[in-house]
Formats: C-alpha cells, structure tokens, sequence
C-alpha cells in the first residue's frame, strides 16, 4: 500500500498575494510568507510541507499559474 506525498513549488516573484489558494487547501498547508518578493507582495509557501496530498486545488485555483504540484508514491 502507498500513500500519496505532494509538494508544491511557488512562482514567488510572480505571485501577487492573493491568497486564494490558502483557502482551497484541505489541509491548511499554505500559508504567507512574511518576507515579500519584488513587487512588494507577501507570497505563498508550504506552512506545514508533511500534510500536503498533492491534491492540486492550490494551483489549480491559482489566477496566475504561479503554482506547481508535484506528486509521489511513498510506502506506509
């Protein structure tokens, strides 16, 4: 039996902040960052990288596509 493990990674200088995607989360795993990027706006970022299921709610809601899911099969 396998388990799904995700990750995701953050386009941090194109992301405007808009924090839709921490809201889509199932598992409360995104949250913003505290530094901000060039323009000036707090980006997106893995709060707790363990719980992620590799769903891809986060990007697939994203506005700007600045969200990449990765997926793997991990043995329990």
């Amino acid at each position: 039996m396998a388990k799904i493990k995700g990750a995701i990674v953050v386009d941090v200088e194109r992301c405007k902040g808009c924090e839709v995607c921490v809201g889509a989360c199932p598992t409360d795993v995104i949250g913003m960052h505290e530094q901000v990027n060039g323009k000036g706006y707090h980006y997106a970022y893995m709060v707790e990288p363990d719980a992620c299921i590799g769903c891809t709610n986060c990007a697939i809601v994203c506005p700007d596509g600045v969200i990449t899911v990765y997926k793997k099969k991990v043995a329990i």
